[in-house]
């Protein structure tokens, strides 16, 4: 009997359960951590999360590898491994996640190329995954209730193996702001609906009981943010009912929630429904499923190019025919003559160029037009002063993918040996592409193969938004952007360059930093005031006259070269001052060598209940 490719299929089938089957001790392990205030090990839990798919991935392949030993395995062979892997998991509540999980190893064995019938390249029929009689949330109507009965039910229904400070006074606030906000828009009636998640959300030293208020066919968020603190125990720290509040709570730019899950579309398609702008791949990023996240990114980037395609009288581009998923080295692509690309109202709608701003000496960024995303890939030599690897960068965006990025830098997407249309290209950025980083960029046919690129939300560089927004919304974005550095510091980060340039305001104004091939843990750095000058010899000196080691940091030179004298700076100055004194940054860097783990709250203080 012939049944190898079966066999294959089975050990995809076992990668998988196992991967699953750990996420979900992981996150199951949140609750836990709550209830003890297990700060350090919920952020541990959740970097060792993000480790646990590669490292199965890897395990995954080699085990298909020793099965397979050195026999070629022909596309026939892998279209029945496709096959057999696909009929295990068509009842999954976890399909979609389980077909990425096929795909990542499965690039491990053919680097270039996504042939549909080898691979799980567009969604299988239906993406709502089966779900059997479960149901993801809970439902709760106010009929003959009182707001405050309501309330009660949800938090009675959120049982912690710990103490509450007052259940009771809870209930009573989040009713009575509830009430108070309904009024906007009418009082509330009888027939007002609550839907609860059973699930709760965890991250850093916060849980997050998630819901809707559904309201005359219109739903808003209901969020509750709850806390622990040893002194007062658990309680309710706010109530979020609009969307704009909760959009920043569930962003690309926060560290992944750790919430156990059963049906992952199921809940993707639930926190859509109140926050309509968040596209599908960033909600799968958000409640831990990112590397599934990015198969739904890699679908509605082709789905964008079919929808810009401006109709030709020849044969219309084709989609994008690969995507390395893994990590993984691709063979060499022979260099070729560099096609002409139609122009003249024969070639799409919109094309890649260069993205705005001011160019960067370690990346080059390219975007489209009406897409939301850009695209950086690591230029091959970096221009002076620069003095950081190719290794060095990977490394720092490896860390920010791990690290807690408390709403203030951007999470991103690295594709390995992507491959984009030709004709999609301006021929500028073609060029620029293949002049800055030739040993990244490859054409081969129609298509353009990059060996490495990252993929990030689209902001404006806060230095162009300055120069065009007015008095009000500048000193907004000068505030905001003092706050950034303050958070980031919290959080343990050092930005390293705090250029204007290196930070994105957001399409909700948000101010987020992107540039991360000089940031540095906090605790590693050595933040000194300038010395005193002894002579009028030393003051006027070209250099400095005294000692500077590589991590020593002097604050008080931030001034000189973030923007020039005038209303901006002296604004930034009068609202964030001590961000440029040595004794701000040491003693964020104590508390944190003490151990602790600072708040940085993902709503505004307004928002809060309160004390007592």
């Amino acid at each position: 009997m012939h049944l190898r490719h079966y066999e294959v299929s089975h050990q995809f089938l076992m990668g998988y359960l196992d991967y699953y089957y750990r996420f979900k001790i992981i996150t199951k392990g949140a609750r836990i951590r709550f209830e003890e205030r297990d700060w350090h090990g919920i952020q541990a839990d959740a970097r060792t999360r993000i480790n646990l798919y590669r490292d199965i991935v890897g395990e995954t392949t080699r085990k298909i590898s020793d099965l397979l030993g050195d026999t070629w395995a022909a596309p026939d062979f892998w279209a029945l491994v496709k096959e057999a892997y696909g009929e295990d998991i068509a009842h999954f509540n976890t399909r979609n996640i389980a077909e990425t999980f096929y795909n990542s190893v499965y690039r491990h064995f053919h680097s270039v190329g996504a042939d549909p019938a080898l691979m799980f390249v567009s969604r299988t029929s239906d993406y709502r995954e089966f779900k059997g009689m479960s149901r993801i949330s809970r439902e709760f109507k106010l009929g003959d209730h009182t707001a405050l009965e309501v309330v009660t039910q949800v938090l009675e229904t959120t049982q912690f193996n710990a103490p509450w400070e007052d259940k009771e006074r809870d209930a009573r606030r989040v009713a009575e702001r509830w009430a108070e906000l309904a009024a906007d828009f009418g009082h509330l009636t009888p027939y007002d609906t609550l839907e609860i998640l059973s699930s709760v959300f965890y991250r850093n030293k916060s849980a997050y009981i998630v819901g809707r208020y559904r309201r005359e066919g219109r739903l808003y968020p209901f969020i509750l943010p709850l806390l622990h603190t040893a002194e007062r125990g658990i309680f309710v720290d706010a109530l979020l009912l609009e969307a704009d509040q909760v959009t920043s709570i569930f962003s690309y730019h926060r560290s992944y929630f750790l919430a156990d899950i059963t049906v992952p579309s199921d809940m993707v398609d639930f926190l859509q429904t109140f926050m309509p702008t968040k596209a599908i791949s960033e909600l799968y990023n958000a409640i831990g499923f990112e590397k599934h996240g990015k198969t739904v990114f890699y679908r509605e980037l082709r789905r964008h190019f079919r929808r810009t395609a401006k109709p030709t009288s020849i044969a219309p581009a084709t989609a994008p025919n690969s995507s390395r998923i893994e990590s993984g080295t691709a063979p060499v692509q022979e260099q070729r003559a560099l096609p002409q690309v139609p122009t003249n109202g024969m070639g799409p709608a919109e094309n890649f160029g260069t993205a705005p701003g001011i160019a960067g000496m370690v990346m080059y960024v390219f975007t489209m037009p009406r897409m939301n995303m850009v695209f950086k890939i690591i230029r091959d030599k970096f221009a002076p002063p620069k003095q950081v690897t190719e290794a060095t960068v990977k490394e720092k965006y490896d860390l920010v993918k791990r690290h807690d990025r408390v709403g203030r830098m951007a999470d991103s997407y690295l594709f390995q040996q992507l491959s984009l249309p030709l004709e999609r290209f301006e021929m500028e950025c073609l060029a620029e592409l293949q002049s800055t980083a030739p040993s990244k960029v490859k054409i081969d046919g129609d298509a353009v193969l990059i060996s490495h690129v990252y993929v990030e939300k689209k902001m404006t560089p806060l230095n162009i938004y300055l120069e065009t927004a007015d008095e009000k919304m500048a000193k907004k974005a000068l505030r905001d952007y003092g706050r950034a550095i303050k958070q980031l510091a919290c959080a343990n980060i050092f930005p390293g360059d705090l250029l204007l340039k290196n930070f994105g305001v957001t399409r909700v104004n948000r101010v987020v930093f992107y540039d991360y091939d000089e940031i540095e843990l906090v605790t590693d750095c050595n933040f000194r005031h300038i010395p005193e000058a002894r002579t009028y010899e030393e003051e006027m000196a070209s250099h400095p006259w005294y000692y500077v080691g590589p991590k020593d940091i002097f604050p008080e030179e931030f001034p000189g070269f973030l923007m020039r004298s005038g209303p901006n700076l002296t604004y930034l100055r009068g609202r964030h001052g001590e961000i440029f004194d040595a004794d701000f940054w040491n003693d964020i860097k104590s508390r944190l060598l003490a151990g602790e783990i600072m708040d940085v709250f993902p709503y505004r203080t307004d928002f809060r209940f309160g004390v007592g």
